[in-house]
C-alpha cells in the first residue's frame, strides 16, 4: 500500500485505515497507525469527527472479503442518509477496501505492522473469542435484509 509510504501526500491531506477484525486478530499484528473498529457504533464515530478535504478512509479486515466490505457499505450508507440534503457531497467521498486484506499486506509489507506478526481470525487459542464476537455480529445484523444474487 503506497499510501503508507507517503507516495500519495502531495495529493491526499489525510488517511484513517480501519481494521475490522476482532481485537484478538488486531492485537496480534495490525498496520501502524489503524484503528481497530469492528462494531457498526464505532464506524458511526467517523462520522461525529470533523473530516479533512482530500482524506481518505481505507477499510480491511483479514482477507477484505466480508468484514471490512460490510463495514465500508454501513459507512456509505449512514453518510448517505446525513448528507441526504447535500447529496452528492459526502463527508467520506473516497473510502477504498485493501486489496487481499492484512494477509496480504502483511506478507508484503511486514515492516509497516505492529507488532510485526499475522493472527489469524481462526486461530487456534482464540476460538472462545470468536464463538464470542460471531454470537455478538449476529446480533448486530439483526433485521439487516439479506441479499439474493
Amino acid at each position: 500500500m503506497n499510501i503508507v509510504n507517503g507516495d500519495y501526500d502531495d495529493v491526499i491531506s489525510d488517511y484513517k485505515i480501519i481494521d475490522c477484525r476482532y481485537p484478538y486478530e488486531f492485537e496480534g499484528g495490525h498496520i501502524t497507525g489503524a484503528e481497530n473498529m469492528y462494531l457498526h457504533e464505532t464506524i458511526l464515530t467517523l462520522l461525529r469527527q470533523p473530516t479533512k478535504d482530500k482524506q481518505i478512509v481505507i477499510f480491511h479486515c483479514e482477507f477484505s472479503s466480508e468484514r471490512g466490505p460490510k463495514m465500508l457499505r454501513f459507512l456509505r450508507s449512514k453518510d448517505r442518509e446525513l448528507n441526504e440534503e447535500n447529496y452528492p457531497l459526502l463527508n467520506f467521498p473516497e473510502i477504498y477496501l485493501l486489496d487481499g486484506g492484512y494477509k496480504s499486506f502483511f506478507n508484503e509489507q511486514p515492516k509497516h505492522c505492529d507488532p510485526v506478526t499475522y493472527r489469524p481470525m481462526l486461530h487456534s487459542d482464540h476460538s472462545e473469542d470468536l464463538r464470542h464476537f460471531r454470537v455478538k455480529s449476529k446480533s448486530w445484523t439483526f433485521g439487516e435484509k439479506r441479499r439474493f444474487a
